[in-house]
């Protein structure tokens, strides 16, 4: 067993569920999108986009590419939270935006999970 590929493949696999943790809910208020969910989804997927740094593959630019999509919008969704709670007023059409911004991040994710799943089945033991 490659601990390498079991650490990788975690931090992987829980970034993508703790995103759809927090996509998962009401889209019009954000009671059921704890802050506490996004702030730990943005800090796993930065741990898993690092763990992909080390791969020269064509396989490891496709999966860190997925892994920077996801960080650039779980931040951009956390930022417009933070300027929006303290500038502005939280509306429908704030939340509507941080949840869409997690909810293509969880799909940048899924995508990176089943092209890990699919390039651990394809590779020989």
């Amino acid at each position: 067993m490659n601990l390498d590929k079991v650490i990788s493949g975690f931090f992987i696999i829980l970034a993508m569920t703790i995103n759809f943790g927090f996509f998962y809910g009401d889209m019009d208020s954000l009671e059921t999108h704890s802050k506490y969910e996004l702030m730990a989804a943005i800090i796993i997927n930065l741990i898993a986009t690092i763990l992909k740094l080390g791969d020269k593959t064509q396989m490891g630019s496709v999966l860190l590419a997925t892994s920077l999509v996801a960080d650039i919008q779980l931040i951009v969704a956390a930022t417009i939270w933070a300027v929006a709670y303290y500038a502005f007023v939280v509306d429908k059409e704030i939340v509507a935006i941080i949840i869409s911004l997690s909810g293509g991040a969880f799909l940048a994710n899924l995508i990176s999970v089943i092209l890990y799943v699919g390039d651990t089945l394809k590779s020989k033991r």
